[in-house]
């Protein structure tokens, strides 16, 4: 369990490093072409969730967040004995969240700098918090809808199902 905690600690570091960097080396609007017609550092701010959703209502996001942060902790010490793939998603979503909520407290704001455009098509700009939190929910889907056919084996001890 405490390599999952040490990996939302990576991560987070990474999410808050690459945004202090895009602050302190950035103006807000600036880009940079990474690959042509295709990937872009792109210096915004965000004041609410993806597509700009809940703008300018920062409490409910201290909430939300909050409530997430929690629920993960537990989870983490309930199901210490789950699959690999539990823990992944949890390290993942753990760390977005937080990475996000650092920035709320920090800049009232969240930074978003990675812009992809796919034709004529431009995803809204975001940042390694929420590619943590976007991967984080897959993988929880995929353990909730498939988990239980994994390894499963029932423990001699404590007659529960458990995953090694």
């Amino acid at each position: 369990m405490y390599k999952f905690i040490i990996l939302a600690l990576a991560l987070l570091g990474i999410d808050q490093g690459t945004k202090a960097l895009i602050v302190s080396r950035l103006n807000l609007g600036d880009q940079i072409e990474v690959i042509p017609n295709f990937l872009y550092i792109t210096s915004i701010r965000n004041r609410g969730a993806a597509w700009g959703i809940l703008e300018d209502h920062m409490s409910i996001f201290y909430v939300i967040t909050t409530v997430v942060v929690l629920a993960i902790v537990f989870a983490f010490y309930k199901y210490k004995k789950e699959h690999f793939t539990l823990h992944l998603s949890l390290s993942l979503i753990l760390a977005g969240a937080v990475g996000n909520l650092v920035d709320r407290i920090r800049y009232q704001e969240v930074v978003d700098f990675i812009q992809t455009i796919w034709g004529n098509y431009y995803f809204p700009i975001f940042n390694v918090a929420d590619m943590c939190l976007s991967i984080g929910v897959v993988v929880l889907m995929v353990y909730v809808l498939f988990g239980d056919k994994w390894n499963k084996k029932k423990s001699k001890q404590r007659g529960k199902y458990y995953f090694e």
